[in-house]
């Protein structure tokens, strides 16, 4: 039975498996960036793209999924697979090279912040005034965690890996109000196999033209941290991200998943015993409170 002739899960279980991406994605910062100690980053991205993309192939065929993507859609599929996925989770990935893990979570996941700004610019959407309060409280945030008191503004490599990790969010916020208006004619999950192929095709020979001279450390924690990157953390989150906005309101979800960031910097305070500073801990309230009220504004405006 395909994906869109199957009943969803119930409410309780779909709550159950948020939960349980919301651990499995937040864990997953501090992992990487044990994993980077073996192998150089894009090489890691496009490993993830590839183990990931099986997963999903897979899952796609077991459904009744796999299916060749709709002319219409394949667009959007280029956009998904190299915005979201290549550009996102390479820049994301090197960025970690520089930042440690609990901040990489937070500054990542301002991504639904810049949606905003960009769909006033592109697309003229009306601002009412909770979702400019959230907005402000959002950017208030990212201020504290780029205080001069507290952050090195004189260091290159912080400077570019936060940075990177900035430009990354604006850059899948830009994706999210392009494909706001496309009508789809696959599912999600007939569709997902194929970005990811995309990503896959677009990240290798990055990684291969800027890191065949980086030898990968190859140990058992390196096949266990891509193994879990891979099916884990990018194949079977995605399918259950997929389940769970066809059996929860589309708030639930929406706020449900700042509990990442929440995860990720308590998680690396935990494995890689990352202090959590006082301009993190502000930044990350005054952030998820501000994309709160943007999740909350934006469903009101839809009722």
């Amino acid at each position: 039975m395909s994906d869109s002739q199957s009943h969803p899960i119930t409410p309780r279980a779909a709550l159950f498996l948020l939960g349980t991406v919301i651990l499995l994605w937040g864990v997953n910062w501090p992992i990487m960036k044990v994993g980077l100690q073996s192998i150089s980053p894009f090489t890691f991205a496009a490993s993830r793209m590839v183990l990931g993309g099986i997963t999903m192939f897979a899952v796609a065929g077991l459904t009744g999924n796999l299916t060749w993507p709709h002319r219409r859609d394949w667009p959007v599929v280029i956009s998904v697979g190299l915005i979201q996925l290549a550009a996102f989770i390479g820049m994301a990935t090197f960025a970690l090279q520089y930042v440690p893990a609990g901040r990489s979570s937070i500054l990542a996941y301002t991504t639904p912040l810049w949606v905003l700004p960009i769909s006033f610019l592109m697309l003229r959407e009306a601002v009412n005034g909770w979702k400019l309060v959230g907005f402000l409280l959002g950017l208030a945030g990212i201020l504290v965690m780029f205080n001069p008191a507290t952050f090195n503004w004189s260091d290159p490599d912080v400077l570019l890996g936060n940075g990177t990790l900035m430009f990354a969010a604006m850059l899948w916020a830009l994706l999210i109000v392009q494909i706001r208006g496309h009508r789809w004619h696959g599912t999600p999950l007939s569709l997902i196999p194929w970005q990811f192929a995309v990503a896959t095709v677009a990240l290798v020979p990055v990684a291969f033209y800027l890191e065949s001279d980086n030898p990968i450390q190859w140990s058992g924690e390196l096949w266990a941290t891509l193994l879990y990157n891979g099916p884990v953390a990018t194949g079977f989150c995605t399918w259950a991200i997929v389940t769970i906005t066809r059996a929860l309101p589309a708030l639930t979800t929406s706020l449900g998943t700042l509990g990442v960031p929440v995860t990720g910097m308590v998680a690396s305070a935990i494995v890689l015993g990352e202090p959590i500073t006082g301009s993190n801990l502000g930044g990350l309230l005054l952030i998820v409170g501000g994309l709160a009220l943007l999740a909350i504004s934006e469903r009101r405006g839809a009722a």
